[in-house]
């Protein structure tokens, strides 16, 4: 490890790997809310937060867990249900009133077609005006499901009806 007078050790974070300060302050520039969304291997979340100086606010939240109240009963870790989740945010942000958003996909690797921007997509569809380049977002058949069967399009139709029907 570098030592001396004029080595200046990285913030925490930073060092851990966990945030890239230079985005976050372009994204906190825009005045608008984040857009976040974090994908594991199991799960994909999506949360609306907004910037306050004493630490982040969360306005809103959604799970691929909180698609099994809807009647989901597949996997939350395919591209289907994170179109949904995403979906499902850009509702509960519309009830909470934020019409516009910038997209925060932190460290996550932007890949044309993936899972995070499957849940761009989604909120897309929910109504939240964000920035985005229309080439990267999934084709409507992978959303849907189409390439994992009959039975995974049709409970992705029956899900998209009642969360549609959600206020």
């Amino acid at each position: 490890m570098a030592h001396g007078p004029r080595y200046r050790v990285a913030r925490r974070r930073r060092r851990e790997g966990k945030t890239d300060y230079r985005k976050r302050i372009r994204h906190l520039k825009s005045g608008l809310p984040r857009a976040v969304i974090r994908k594991s291997t199991r799960n994909i979340n999506v949360q609306f937060i907004e910037y306050d100086p004493r630490g982040d606010k969360v306005i809103c939240t959604a799970s691929g867990f909180d698609l099994e109240g809807f009647g989901w009963k597949s996997t939350t870790s395919n591209t289907t249900a994170a179109y949904l989740t995403g979906y499902l945010a850009g509702k509960r942000a519309k009830n909470a009133g934020i019409e516009k958003a910038v997209l925060d996909i932190g460290l996550h690797t932007p890949t044309k077609g993936s899972r995070v921007f499957a849940s761009l997509s989604g909120l897309l569809d929910a109504g939240i005006d964000l920035p985005h380049d229309k080439e990267i977002l999934p084709s409507e058949e992978r959303i849907r499901g189409e390439h994992l069967g009959e039975d995974m399009k049709n409970q992705f139709d029956a899900v998209k009806a009642k969360l549609e029907g959600e206020k």
